[in-house]
């Protein structure tokens, strides 16, 4: 009976990684792939603005249609297909005087990069006002505070 116990095969306490390793590479093609992809909105340098923001109650009701103008004047709408590729001054037209039959409370921002000149933030706002929209907004970033220091202190080291 002793000789059966030496024939029994030992059990293995190790754990096999290859399968674990397999599934690691996949998964980080995976996320290599889709990282670019999930880029959203459209590069913008907005101005800073001491303005007050939006009560967020009623941006809760009502969700924003925001047209985007970046450096180079191009016009994006956050309303409809391809948000993230540019539209014709018809089309933003055409969504926002759709969405605003559905929700004429809905806000009207325009999000406008600061090297665009005024005159073509002046036209995306008529254009918006054609389609309907009493008021337009615009979204700023916010004002940043100043540093604080020794406001008497130089760089001149002189006592």
């Amino acid at each position: 009976m002793a000789t059966a116990l030496r024939r029994r095969k030992r059990l293995m306490g190790e754990i096999n990684v290859v399968p674990y390793i397999d599934v690691m590479l996949v998964l980080l093609v995976i996320f290599m792939i889709t990282a670019p992809l999930l880029k959203e909105g459209v590069k913008v340098d907005l101005p800073d603005a001491g303005a007050q923001p939006i009560d967020p109650e009623f941006l809760a009701k009502h969700e924003p249609l925001i047209v985007t103008i970046d450096a180079r004047g191009r016009l994006y709408i956050n309303f409809g297909q391809n948000q993230d590729k540019p539209s014709s001054e018809a089309t933003v037209s055409a969504r926002t005087a759709a969405l605003l039959r559905r929700d004429p409370q809905t806000p009207i921002l325009v999000k406008a990069d600061t090297t665009v000149p005024y005159g073509t933030v002046v036209h995306a706002m008529v254009l918006l006002q054609h389609a309907g929209a009493a008021k337009v907004g615009f979204l700023t970033d916010p004002v940043k505070p100043a540093p604080r220091g020794d406001a008497g202190a130089g760089a001149s080291g002189a006592r």
